[in-house]
């Protein structure tokens, strides 16, 4: 194993200094591995979201104006803990409450909950909105019901927005949960990652073949079959995510992620498939983004997240953000 590390032991601790000196415009919290942002927050409503690390920019890369208040880092592919949320709840709260956006992982979940419960008992009102879009398989490793991953990204934009125009906790929660319910994804997973604790690649992947519908801890996905060209790929990825919802007849947020081991360059390549195989469908894409935003670590391959979005939707995108891995109208 090859890996710009000082120790396995001490990968997010390290890691979470290195955000601190790189980003004097957030507050690392290092005792209680938080996140959050210095913008202003007085009496409108803060974003908190977290998980595992491994995952980056997810969830770190998404704290500032317009978005998350506050990320929660777990160790590797592991859900912080109720506590951490707690206090993150208790640091980004300005008195209109605090929204929860939770990717569905059972960890996570049942961790999210309890930091809701205890929250509350302090008098802090909170809402929960679960993320689960993955339509590659259902009651997976880690989950019961789909799993949470690249709309992700568009609830804590979206719901940013929303919180930032003054709307209530109840109207921030139900613009989240709006995207949730109309977002899906897809990844393909070309090699596999590997988890610095561990020391070897999760799992076993063939050159000749690839994962479809792999998890972002590496779980596994619908089928391995042999490895094909992007275009084969790319409608494959379409295909699963299209059959699930309709998509024709609305504008769509297109999100094209890395996994964390795939140049740019590919997923350009892939992501002008991706469009070809969509206008084919009579899909219109409104708005699109390509690059790294929900990884795996170092792992090849890609994912792939529609948002069947509305004119709400689309300006609350448009929206100003200005995080370390999201920046615009600034």
């Amino acid at each position: 194993m090859k890996k710009l590390i000082n120790s396995a032991e001490t990968v997010l601790a390290d890691a979470l200094r290195g955000v601190a000196a790189a980003h004097p415009e957030l507050t690392v919290d290092h005792e209680n591995r938080l996140v959050i942002s210095n913008a202003p927050r007085e009496g409108r409503v803060a974003l908190i979201s977290g998980g595992g690390s491994g995952h980056e920019p997810l969830h770190s890369g998404f704290v500032g104006a317009g978005m998350l208040d506050a990320a929660c880092a777990g160790e590797v592919f592991t859900s912080p803990t109720p506590d951490q949320m707690l206090a993150a709840a208790q640091a980004v709260n300005a008195g209109a409450g605090v929204l929860f956006i939770v990717k569905n992982y059972t960890g996570d979940v049942l961790n999210f909950e309890m930091a809701a419960e205890l929250a509350s008992e302090e008098g802090i009102a909170s809402e929960s909105v679960i993320v689960a879009d993955d339509v590659a398989v259902k009651d997976s490793t880690w989950t019961a019901g789909r799993r949470g991953v690249g709309t992700t990204v568009l609830v804590e934009k979206i719901a940013g927005a929303a919180a930032a125009e003054g709307k209530s906790l109840a109207e921030v929660a139900a613009v989240a949960q709006r995207v949730a319910d109309s977002g899906r994804s897809m990844g393909v997973a070309l090699t596999s990652c590997t988890v610095p604790a561990v020391g070897h690649p999760s799992f076993d992947l063939p050159d000749d073949e690839m994962e479809m519908g792999v998890g972002i801890h590496g779980e596994p996905g619908r089928t391995r079959v042999p490895f094909a060209p992007a275009r084969d790929i790319a409608r494959e990825l379409v295909d699963a995510i299209t059959s699930d919802l309709d998509f024709s007849d609305a504008p769509v947020v297109a999100l094209l992620t890395g996994l964390g081991g795939t140049p740019l360059i590919e997923l350009y390549v892939i992501y002008a498939d991706i469009a070809d195989a969509l206008a084919e469908r009579g899909i219109t894409v409104a708005r699109s983004l390509v690059g790294d935003y929900v990884t795996s670590l170092d792992m090849a391959g890609c994912s792939l997240t529609l948002l069947r979005a509305d004119e709400e939707l689309l300006r609350l995108w448009d929206a100003p953000v200005n995080t370390s891995a999201l920046r615009w109208g600034y």
